[in-house]
């Protein structure tokens, strides 16, 4: 059934989405506001609309990898999307949750890593589905530079 394979592709990055707000809401009025940041750290109210739309495309690329008619065993795409995901709601943990922006430094490296192995696999069955990840890499991109910056001025 297509459409139930649209909708748990589409729920499954909101999970993590939910998990990392969880972390995230209560520290940034908080803690996150004692922080020294770097000039170009964008205002607070564009991280949700930007992840919403990340999130959408996250959900879009897997189901067209899960719908694909290409040959070939799925189940690297399926176990490198998951480690990516479940690294995606990590960092909010480790960086809002556990207030460890060294750690959550560290941890986007690897988010990144996984996320360019995802896209690469993706690759191989839809490559819509792969272009869906070049936005959520340049924002990961983006966003360790920023974790960076924090762990450098605090």
């Amino acid at each position: 059934m297509k459409l139930g394979r649209l909708l748990i592709s589409l729920v499954i990055p909101f999970i993590a989405g939910a998990i990392g707000s969880f972390f995230t809401l209560e520290a940034i009025p908080t803690w996150y506001e004692t922080l020294r940041k770097p000039f170009f750290n964008p205002p607070n109210s564009l991280f949700g609309p930007v992840w919403t739309v990340l999130y959408v495309f996250q959900g879009i690329a897997l189901y067209l990898f899960w719908n694909s008619n290409k040959k070939g065993a799925k189940r690297r795409g399926f176990g490198l999307f998951a480690i990516q995901i479940f690294l995606n709601a990590l960092w909010s943990i480790l960086f809002f949750g556990l207030k460890l922006p060294l750690l959550a430094f560290g941890e986007i490296v690897m988010l990144w890593f996984f996320l360019l192995l995802t896209l690469q696999e993706f690759k191989k069955f839809d490559r819509t589905a792969s272009y869906l990840f070049y936005p959520y890499l340049a924002w990961v991109s983006f966003a360790g530079i920023l974790n960076l910056s924090i762990v450098l001025l605090n």
